[in-house]
């Protein structure tokens, strides 16, 4: 009977050392398997593409809003529209006739003015693009640059956004006056002995300069949602941008 309490102790005695043996080694496994866990893994498709949709739509919003108010190009070097690169001899030649710099600076603000005016005709157009975003779409965009989404809203929408907006723009360059005073400062220079005539479609300049700008905004906004925690203003963008 002795004896065989002492074989029951030995082997009680061996299964403890076995089991400490073992914890480290299996605590380690454990936390090196977390190690290779990717956090995307953790995330449904679903949810990227829910978070990649309401981030564009956050970032559309407030990209609109910064370029429709009065300046919101006119004032922002990084979107406002200049003179036409194509006429550039326009500017340089008119612009040292007496009274010429000043048509030429009422002619950019017009411009910018009409840009400002038809920013708003983008939003629907954006955001029924933004609705059809797919799950594989969502991945690869969330896995892209910091303008990734943005690169592939302009891709799917350009053309119809062109379309839809350069008869707002073209409505907005007569209202504000930029067609009369583009009109007025290639007169001026047409008028010039030995010069070729300068005739640039103002609307389609200032219409495919305009979206180029709301791009450039919805594009800064995309940027500080994925990496400024202050731009993650909801429970699910946290998730899905907060770890990058």
């Amino acid at each position: 009977m002795a004896r065989y309490f002492i074989l029951e102790q030995q082997n009680y005695i061996m299964k403890k050392i076995h089991y400490l043996f073992l914890l480290p080694f299996a605590a380690s496994t454990f936390f090196i398997s977390c190690e290779d866990i990717n956090i995307d893994d953790l995330l449904s498709d679903g949810d990227v593409a829910a978070a990649l949709r309401e981030a564009l739509t956050i970032g559309t919003d407030t990209a609109v809003t910064k370029g429709s108010a009065i300046d919101g190009y006119f004032a922002n070097p990084d979107i406002k529209i200049l003179f036409p690169e194509e006429a550039a001899v326009v500017e340089s030649v008119v612009g040292v006739i007496p009274g010429g710099d000043v048509l030429i600076d009422e002619f950019i603000q017009s411009v910018n003015r009409a840009a400002e005016d038809a920013a708003d005709e983008a939003t629907p157009i954006i955001k029924d693009a933004i609705v059809n975003i797919t799950f594989d779409d969502a991945m690869t965009i969330l896995n892209g640059t910091d303008t990734a989404a943005t690169n592939y809203l302009r891709l799917k929408t350009f053309s119809d956004l062109y379309t839809a907006f350069k008869p707002d723009i073209q409505n907005s360059l007569e209202g504000v006056g930029a067609q009369q005073a583009w009109e007025e400062v290639i007169d001026l220079y047409n008028t010039i002995p030995f010069v070729e005539d300068v005739n640039t479609d103002l609307a389609d300049y200032s219409t495919n300069k305009g979206l180029d700008g709301l791009f450039i905004l919805l594009g800064q906004e995309e940027g500080k949602i994925r990496t400024d925690v202050e731009h993650q203003v909801t429970s699910l963008l946290q998730e899905v941008f907060g770890g990058n």
